[in-house]
């Protein structure tokens, strides 16, 4: 719920609890004013009555955000009634949290509470002391996943901080319990401190098979995950990072078979070098993209210019093999894919028009594309962006859950590189040649088939390249 404020909402209906002084105002003047402004008065609730005032919850259905807050600027201005709270389904599904812990095994004489618990549990406890590994397989160790946040860089919404970062956390718990049967806890850090973070995490990592990254701001994020990747044991994997990059490999595998063009002839042009930009290049890279062109503030970045940011000198120095410079109309020209992840309306219909013929355009900016869908449909090959009411929506809920379960089956060491790219493989590989055309690159997130693959593929690639320390029955 929330008090006195204005709800952003995805819902067709809202519920206003209405604190109404009988003395000062008519029911029916709360009524109309509803009425008035196109809102549908479906349900009315009495909470609680007394002998001069009333509350009730006013269920009231309404188009969209702006119609919400004009209703309630309007029951804001009738003398006698106060606003309690507004909520709708999205508030009420978030009461009391999204997630909940349940037992295996039910506790239900001493005996049990006996081999639960103290005394027979000092068994358990000294076997691991003996021998660590053993904390994979009689502990939660094996199968659970810290999705740890310090509510920097939270979607859209930016540095909101830890409290306000646990639903998006406890989200993406779910999105890993119901794609993947990964256990996942959602924990947020009351600190932006480097140092400090990298500690925390590396002190609680004993209980878990894998840290998931989440919304820490760049350019922080590249030391924490690096620090960890070579201080930790367990996969540690920033998904707003290369979970964005797997899911656009696979959405590009399948859009330039669309077209007919090669990855390794293809001029990609990279707007946006920040986390996801800089992982989307290396992904692309390490897929055999030869002409990558990085665009940021400053144009494109070219190899012995000097940068502030560290990430600017790396990525100049491993890209733009011509040593283009320019804005990025000027390097768009001939190229065959744009990958946006910067700003919305940036791209103008011209600029796509000066691309190579049959143009790749990935505007993936969120809320608004760097370029809206319908202003390029008739020349372009193939558009997608992060939004789900377009076709192609390039989403990283179609990695994280499958790449996690791989990496916890065959207890991996490390996501390295080759399991991203058996990820994208994979997620490409499930939409068949004859499915395939320029509004289907990508499967839906709700596949079943998604994360099964993503696994199967990411087991075989660590079992390949050594970073397995169990291999599956089925690999035997």
């Amino acid at each position: 719920m929330e008090r006195e404020s204005k709800l952003m909402t995805t819902g067709k209906s809202i519920i206003l609890r209405l604190e109404i002084h009988t003395d000062q105002v008519k029911f029916s003047d709360i009524v109309t004013a509803i009425v008035e402004l196109g809102g549908d008065l479906v349900a009315i609730d009495v909470i609680q009555t007394k002998h001069d005032s009333t509350t009730r919850d006013l269920t009231v259905t309404v188009t969209d955000s702006a119609h919400i807050n004009s209703i309630v600027d309007r029951i804001k201005l009738i003398r006698g009634v106060k606003l309690v709270n507004i909520s709708d389904r999205t508030f009420l599904m978030h009461l009391g949290g999204k997630i909940e812990t349940k037992l295996k095994v039910p506790i239900q004489n001493r005996d049990d509470l006996s081999r639960v618990y103290t005394p027979d549990v000092a068994r358990v406890c000294l076997a691991i002391h003996e021998e660590q590994r053993k904390a994979f397989t009689l502990t939660i160790k094996r199968n659970t996943v810290a999705v740890v946040s310090d509510g920097s860089a939270v979607l859209g919404l930016g540095n909101i901080g830890p409290y306000a970062a646990m639903p998006v956390m406890e989200g993406k718990a779910m999105l890993f319990k119901q794609m993947a049967d990964v256990d996942a806890f959602p924990i947020c850090l009351d600190t932006q401190d480097t140092e400090e973070i990298i500690r925390t995490i590396k002190m609680i990592a004993p209980a878990f098979g894998g840290i998931n990254l989440e919304d820490i701001s760049s350019p922080r994020c590249f030391e924490i995950e690096e620090r960890l990747k070579a201080e930790l044991d367990i996969p540690v994997f920033h998904d707003d990072q290369h979970g964005t990059a797997v899911v656009l490999y696979a959405g590009l595998i399948s859009a330039l078979k669309v077209v007919g063009k090669s990855i390794r002839e293809a001029k990609v042009v990279v707007c946006g070098i920040g986390a996801a930009g800089i992982a989307c290049s290396k992904i692309l890279l390490a897929a055999g993209v030869k002409e990558l062109i990085g665009v940021d503030r400053q144009g494109a970045l070219v190899a012995g210019q000097a940068y502030e940011n560290p990430m600017w000198t790396w990525y100049a120095e491993h890209t733009n093999p011509n040593r283009v410079s320019g804005s990025l109309y000027e390097v768009l020209a001939g190229a065959d894919v744009f990958i946006g992840l910067s700003a919305g309306g940036l791209l103008k219909r011209e600029h796509v028009a000066s691309m190579a013929a049959q143009p790749v355009v990935f505007a993936m900016a969120n809320p608004t594309p760097e370029i809206s869908p319908e202003e390029i449909e008739d020349i372009v090959g193939v558009v997608a962006t992060g939004r789900s009411d377009y076709p192609n929506q390039i989403n990283n809920v179609l990695c994280f859950p499958g790449m996690f379960r791989g990496a916890l089956d065959c207890r991996a060491t490390i996501i390295n590189e080759e399991m991203k790219l058996a990820a994208a493989e994979a997620i490409a590989s499930v939409i068949t040649d004859d499915e395939r055309n320029k509004l289907y690159i990508i499967p839906s997130v709700f596949n079943d088939k998604v994360s099964k693959l993503i696994r199967d593929h990411v087991v075989e690639a660590a079992i390949r390249t050594g970073v397995a320390r169990r291999i599956p029955r089925e690999y035997r």
